[in-house]
């Protein structure tokens, strides 16, 4: 099979070393890809919003199968372009429709989906311009912490806890007077506060079945302890030492089958991911947030975990035969480190040579590439998040420690990263 696999960050090139590991591959193109998306397959310098240049490369490369990194071109309405233009309509695009993209590119949208499926989440409420007002006089009132969530997509970024009324309103105020989140925060979503630990579970579905893929626990805010602004993710730790198989079975029963079966009773095409977002509070879990696609920092430790050949399961999507597919999950612990620019989740420079990456890694180890590019023979910072680390171990620490190692070996003008990734698991 001749694939095309669009985005550029750190999942992209844990999905592109996966596919590139598949039997059924033939030629592999990531577009646009990063410099570690090199050595995977072959980089094009299109972009993932292009529907226009895809179509026609996919025309020109006979491609089999496009599928969908990031978030955005499946919002825009990728899959239904292909489904719609005859051209092109015959190559399965692995990601839901516009219509269930939804459920990640509106945040309204999907709490009013889950109180149609009864699904457990946090109480909410809904404000724009036009109940300004309304909105001013349900903070005041509203317990504290305060969760105000940008309704559209705002890179990771456009959710602020408010320990105090006093935030609560400047945040408020930012957001729809200040257009503090651009076109995602036009509406916000005013939610109640759920006190536990989050947990990051990943569906696969064909539209008629779904398998359940391993979890994860990923790390939000850029200072060790948990403490200061939320970034696109520090870290990710897999598996989750308390989500056992009677936590699985339930989160299954009262999230994962009402999901799949309310996009069934919508006529909402998807035949992608899902990334159910949970807050567990106690032994409850209820839904924090819905995402059309991988996470990224877990990717790097999902897809490492995976024994299954990842282009076959596509083919199952594709076919919606993913009733015949048992998932197979290496048993040792994965941790990744992410590696950020200084000045990140804030303005930061680009463009500093990155030392370190050519030496050979422990076995067990992987270099997974993120905002990086290359320039002759150096490659260079390209983003807020650079790469990340990932390493098996039999434990979290071990696993941990190993992928701190190779941090040691790597370098560049302002690196930072978190050196508590999985804390509140190790013993």
């Amino acid at each position: 099979m001749n694939v095309l696999l669009l985005g550029s960050g750190g999942r992209e090139h844990a999905m592109a070393w996966k596919i590139s590991q598949s039997k059924l591959c033939s030629k592999l193109f990531i577009a646009p890809g990063n410099a570690g998306t090199r050595s995977c397959g072959t980089n094009i310098e299109m972009a993932p919003t292009d529907f226009d240049s895809i179509k026609k490369f996919c025309t020109d490369k006979k491609i089999d199968m496009v599928i969908v990194g990031p978030e955005e071109p499946l919002v825009n309405g990728i899959v239904d372009f292909f489904a719609n233009d005859k051209s092109v309509s015959h190559i399965p695009v692995i990601g839901p429709s516009a219509n269930g993209a939804q459920l990640e590119g509106s945040k309204a949208y999907s709490k009013k989906f889950m109180q149609r499926y009864k699904i457990p989440t946090a109480a909410y409420r809904e404000f724009d311009l036009d109940n300004y007002e309304e909105g001013i006089a349900y903070l005041k009132d509203h317990p504290l912490p305060i969760v105000l969530k940008a309704d559209g997509l705002a890179a990771g970024k456009g959710v602020v806890i408010c320990q105090s009324r006093v935030e609560a309103m400047a945040e408020y105020e930012l957001m729809l007077q200040h257009n503090k989140f651009g076109k995602a925060g036009k509406k916000i979503v005013v939610e109640e506060f759920l006190k536990g630990v989050e947990l990051s579970m990943f569906v696969l579905t064909d539209g008629n079945h779904f398998v359940i893929l391993p979890e994860a626990k990923d790390y939000k805010r850029i200072g060790e302890g948990d403490r200061g602004p939320n970034t696109g993710g520090m870290g990710a730790v897999s598996p989750v030492p308390f989500a056992d198989k009677r936590f699985i079975n339930k989160v299954e029963s009262t999230i994962i089958k009402p999901t799949i079966e309310g996009l069934k009773k919508e006529n909402i095409k998807y035949k992608g991911f899902i990334f159910i977002g949970l807050m567990v509070v106690g032994e409850d879990p209820y839904v924090i947030e819905y995402n059309c696609r991988l996470g990224d920092p877990e990717t790097e430790v999902v897809i490492p975990r995976l024994k299954n050949d990842l282009l076959e399961l596509f083919v199952a999507v594709a076919e919606e035969e993913l009733d015949k597919v048992t998932i197979e999950q290496e048993s040792r612990v994965a941790s990744t480190i992410m590696c950020v620019s200084g000045g990140y989740p804030g303005s930061y420079e680009k463009g500093f040579e990155i030392k370190g990456l050519n030496k050979e890694y422990p076995s067990g180890s992987f270099v997974f590439q993120a905002g990086t590019k290359t320039e002759g023979d150096k490659i260079l910072t390209n983003g807020g998040r650079v790469l990340c680390v990932t390493s098996f171990g039999d434990t979290v620490h071990e696993a941990v420690d190993k992928s701190r190692e190779v941090l040691q070996e790597i370098d560049f003008d302002g690196m930072y990263y978190r050196r508590d990734i999985g804390y509140e698991f190790m013993s």
